[in-house]
């Protein structure tokens, strides 16, 4: 325990020393943010830009609470189970390390849910514009002009727009559109007006009508579907942190001094490891569901 203490006092001096007196706190935040920028995936950080202009990004001071509630609670479990520091500090930087990756599956889902919604503009809003221009392409200008879509969508309307006059046909701009954002509703709006582009626009307001229906009724669906993965992940993750209680039950069947001569046993501790990893991968496999394939139908 001493050792340990000496390193981590050790540590704390060297970066203090090598940062010229500046808040060590702040050193570490920006070597973390450095290494960030540096290797995360391009894709990723324009996802992550987009996040923090939606003010959806956890600030500095949120993630410190984030770090201290996760090392806090997985150090304290893992001591409850094993009542050995070191590997009560071991699960916690284990737990800490895994911050990065939650982060990650928040910002996935704040930018999917808002390309979902400016899907579901784009959608509504060309189809209310064709009642009035009954032309494709200027329905896509009139969308364009409005002010109410963003990037990314808004850059690709405009490349959508600038296709179909090099073109002179809709076709490519279509494929284009339908392939970088493959929804239900896109590829069935623009196969509709794909067909009324070729075939005419003779008697298309009770198709775009239908159509605009079914537009609402999918987003009432997956905007249900958001409320109740909202409410099954509150659920899901008590269920999980019940879970890695359920050593407490054990001890109080057997008694904490019965129960510590147990960890004498390798087997023993191998178990108790085994139900900690088990437990991690199923709370960490719902996350992933919960934060994935947002607004996808």
């Amino acid at each position: 325990m001493e050792l340990i203490l000496l390193i981590i006092i050790a540590v704390f001096v060297i970066s203090y020393r090598m940062n010229n007196g500046e808040n060590v706190y702040r050193f570490f935040l920006t070597q973390v943010s450095g290494a960030y920028n540096k290797y995360a995936p391009y894709s990723f950080k324009e996802v992550r830009a987009k996040t923090k202009e939606l003010g959806q990004e956890y600030t500095a001071k949120q993630y410190l609470t984030q770090i201290l509630i996760f090392a806090g609670v997985a150090g304290g479990i893992s001591y409850l189970y094993f009542y050995n520091i070191i590997i009560a500090i071991m699960y916690a930087a284990i737990a800490v390390a895994f911050i990065p990756y939650l982060a990650y599956l928040r910002c996935k889902k704040a930018y999917s849910e808002f390309i979902f919604e400016q899907i579901q503009i784009y959608t509504t809003n060309v189809i209310m514009e064709f009642n009035t221009t009954q032309s494709f392409v200027k329905s896509l200008e009139g969308v364009r002009d409005s002010g109410i879509l963003e990037d990314p969508i808004l850059t690709d309307v405009r490349t959508m727009i600038d296709m179909s006059y090099q073109n002179g046909t809709i076709d490519e701009s279509v494929i284009y559109f339908n392939e970088k954002y493959p929804y239900y509703m896109v590829k069935n709006m623009n196969q509709l007006f794909l067909q009324i582009t070729k075939e005419g626009a003779k008697d298309s307001g009770e198709a775009l009508e239908n159509m605009s229906m079914d537009i609402d009724a999918l987003v009432e669906g997956v905007y249900r579907d958001q409320m109740d993965r909202a409410d099954f992940h509150k659920r899901f993750v008590t269920f999980g942190l019940a879970l890695f209680l359920l050593v407490m039950a054990m001890q109080f069947l057997l008694g904490t001094d019965s129960y510590i001569e147990l960890l004498d046993m390798w087997y023993v501790q191998l178990v108790l490891h085994l139900i900690i990893i088990i437990n991690c991968y199923f709370l960490v496999t719902g996350e992933k569901f919960y934060h994935e394939d947002v607004g996808v139908e």
